[in-house]
């Protein structure tokens, strides 16, 4: 339970007579109260370490079945007589994506991604897949659910959207953009009751917020192409009014849910690439021929690296989803879980 609030207007009084202070039962017996409203004991001061780590959502945070991630996928290497040779086979473990990260600060393992066959694997669960929408969220929770459910102590991240912004952007005729946006608004509303539905499940979430469209590879190649309006800019907006109703319909107890401002941090990253070591944030690294998640370290554009803001049209790169990952941890370590 929330602590008790003040009504509106009301003044807290503090007593200038010196000697008339509360005497120190009475301040136990307050404090006391103050915790057991709180939900009882000291647990809210205790550091939560989750059990689990469950990921859902869309290729943001997907890895395939054999280990590919949907962005700059890292290949094994072997040293010979001094000599580096870069395989054609991925690591998995190389350029991890921001759930990756957040698994391995916990020390979980996805099964996805177990080449040392840790004794870990199956502590990090893989729900997230590509080209997830909104709606299939909720059928990645089914999954889990009759899998053997949610349990005390998992974390679960969220993050989807992107495929949903596409789908509607695609949708755009010129005049239909105010029908766009209450779309838009709606299935962030309903991304938000998934999470909502997952906390009465028992798991902890961390919810990112969707990243701007309207700063990606894609957008900017739209723009350019499309005389008729500033398609990255309608983009930006797109993400705004599903970010915006995703954030007024949350549960936005910190007990329960953390928030992850991915949009401000790309959107930061794209505005001050210096500042995060970007070397490009206009184009995608990886060749038009090779399609996610089967782009490497030796399929990208010519000059094309591991430093660009996108792998492709609408993946991030490396970079991003090392920024991602960091938030998502200090909101995990933060949050009164």
């Amino acid at each position: 339970m929330p602590l008790p609030a003040f009504p509106i207007g009301a003044k807290m009084i503090f007593s200038s007579t010196p000697g008339r202070r509360l005497r120190p039962w009475i301040v136990a017996a307050l404090a006391a109260a103050a915790l057991a409203a709180c939900g009882g004991g000291t647990s809210q001061y205790e550091k939560f370490t989750p059990g689990r780590l469950l990921a859902l959502g869309d290729e943001w945070s997907a890895i395939t079945t054999d280990g590919k991630k949907y962005g700059i996928n890292g290949l094994v290497t072997t040293t010979v007589d001094n000599i580096t040779v870069v395989s054609d086979t991925p690591d998995c473990r190389l350029l991890p994506n921001w759930v990756q990260s957040i698994a391995s600060h916990y020390g979980f393992v996805f099964a996805e991604c177990n080449p040392a066959n840790s004794a870990s694997v199956g502590s990090a669960v893989m729900l997230a897949y590509g080209g997830a929408k909104v709606a299939d969220i909720s059928v990645q929770i089914d999954a889990e659910t009759a899998a053997g459910g949610f349990r005390d102590g998992d974390l679960v991240t969220v993050l989807a959207g992107s495929n949903d912004i596409v789908e509607l952007y695609q949708q755009f005729s010129g005049g239909n953009e105010p029908d766009l946006t209450t779309e838009a608004g709606n299935r962030g509303r309903a991304l938000a009751l998934q999470v909502n539905r997952l906390v009465t499940l028992g798991a902890k979430v961390l919810i990112s917020t969707l990243p701007d469209l309207g700063v990606t590879a894609y957008a900017q190649a739209q723009k350019a192409t499309n005389t008729d309006t500033d398609r990255a800019a309608l983009l930006s907006r797109l993400t705004a009014a599903f970010n915006e109703q995703l954030g007024v319909n949350l549960l936005l107890d910190g007990r329960y849910v953390g928030l992850v401002q991915g949009d401000t941090r790309v959107q930061l990253m794209s505005r001050s690439p210096g500042s995060y070591g970007i070397a490009n944030t206009t184009q995608a690294a990886c060749l038009e021929s090779a399609v996610v998640p089967d782009c490497t370290v030796k399929t990208l554009v010519d000059g094309g690296n591991t430093a660009w803001l996108w792998a492709d049209g609408l993946r991030p790169g490396p970079l991003v989803h090392s920024q991602l990952a960091a938030l998502a941890i200090d909101r995990a370590t933060n949050n009164p879980f």
